[in-house]
């Protein structure tokens, strides 16, 4: 049986996105898969279990039967590391991941796993992703994000890893630079001994977030349409412009939040002629009953800010394009995407996987 073990340097890498599309593939292909994030530390309790988003996500889209404490093991929430500092538990957490992965593995032909936020993660119980690879026999595959310090996280994680390495994923290149990154850094990486098996863009959609989200990023409150906020959110506009320009200027980009004063109706009346997917009111100031009517009217939700309109759009942006993959639009175009650019044949070369004949 083999085992691939996805990890990444850093936080918001694309590892959840690359764990679907592989087992996607693996369906496909006809072959058994089984998956298990070791250790978690996004884990949270919900209604009385303790869950992780990005497996919670995993199991109900392949319909996985396995309960979910066998699919994360180990969750390291804030109160039970609390309790580990504190030296309160005597736990072998080494062997009961071991447990929760043989009884996973039964009847498999490949174990996918999921690295927790980056290489480090994990240290704290003396299982960082290269030791619970090396415990698990998995050879890792690197989701790198595109940014200028692109080669150094990779060849980082080559140090790292070593020759259980199967390769890399460079994930969200600005188009622009797709030529630079396949002509220039794959052979280099290629050179240093680095399988580069996918080069994956930037995409709009994947970028975005839902307004439930959004919502959670400003501490806003909904005050209508909550409904709709699964709709995922693709661009941001603030309105802070005149009147008569105010309809001309939010036509010009679909799928849109609308960030304004809660004092601007005029503006406010203006984005809900257009496609707005929601509006982020700022200074906590509440909408007219006018305002509040037509969002009703048109489905669209309105979020209710606390912050100033300047100190709302930082939070945004500095959320924005680190969303976590759990809507069904994105696993489509993110499969869109690996179908078309990532090297299933070498994959399976590499890691010595065989679709059934």
């Amino acid at each position: 049986m083999v085992a691939i073990y996805v990890t990444s340097a850093e936080t918001f890498a694309g590892k959840s996105a690359v764990c679907v599309g592989l087992a996607m593939r693996f369906s496909q292909d006809g072959i058994r898969f089984g998956y298990m994030k070791p250790v978690s530390r996004a884990a949270r309790p919900v209604a009385g279990q303790t869950t992780d988003p990005d497996v919670a996500f995993i199991k109900e889209t392949f319909s996985l039967p396995e309960p979910h404490e066998l699919l994360n093991p180990v969750a390291l929430t804030p109160q039970f590391e609390e309790a580990i500092l504190r030296g309160e538990v005597q736990m072998d957490f080494a062997g009961r991941i071991q447990e929760a992965y043989h009884q996973l593995a039964q009847g498999r032909e490949v174990m996918l796993l999921e690295a927790g936020t980056n290489l480090r993660e994990g240290f704290l119980i003396g299982l960082p992703a290269y030791r619970l690879a090396d415990i698990l026999g998995a050879r890792e595959l690197v989701v790198a994000r595109y940014a200028d310090n692109l080669l150094d996280d990779v060849l980082a994680a080559r140090e790292i890893l070593g020759d259980t390495m199967l390769g890399v994923v460079i994930n969200a290149v600005p188009r622009p630079y797709l030529g630079h990154v396949s002509d220039v850094l794959q052979p280099y990486l290629e050179r240093h001994h680095v399988p580069v098996l996918g080069i994956l863009p930037e995409d709009q959609l994947l970028q975005s977030l839902d307004v439930r989200e959004l919502a959670e990023v400003v501490e806003g409150r909904v005050l209508c349409c909550e409904d709709a906020l699964d709709q995922l959110v693709e661009h941001f506009m603030i309105g802070a412009m005149s009147v008569d320009s105010a309809l001309a200027y939010f036509r010009l980009k679909p799928n849109k939040a609308v960030i304004t004063g809660g004092d601007r109706a005029d503006i406010q009346l203006a984005a809900l002629e257009t496609s707005t997917r929601c509006l982020v009111l700022t200074g906590n100031l509440y909408p007219s009953t006018v305002i509040l009517e037509r969002a009703k009217n048109v489905g669209v939700p309105i979020v209710l800010s606390k912050y100033d309109t300047m100190s709302t759009v930082a939070r945004i942006y500095q959320y924005f394009g680190k969303t976590r993959f759990h809507q069904r639009k994105k696993l489509a175009r993110f499969m869109e995407l690996m179908q078309e650019r990532f090297d299933f044949a070498r994959l399976y070369a590499l890691a010595g996987l065989q679709k059934p004949a």
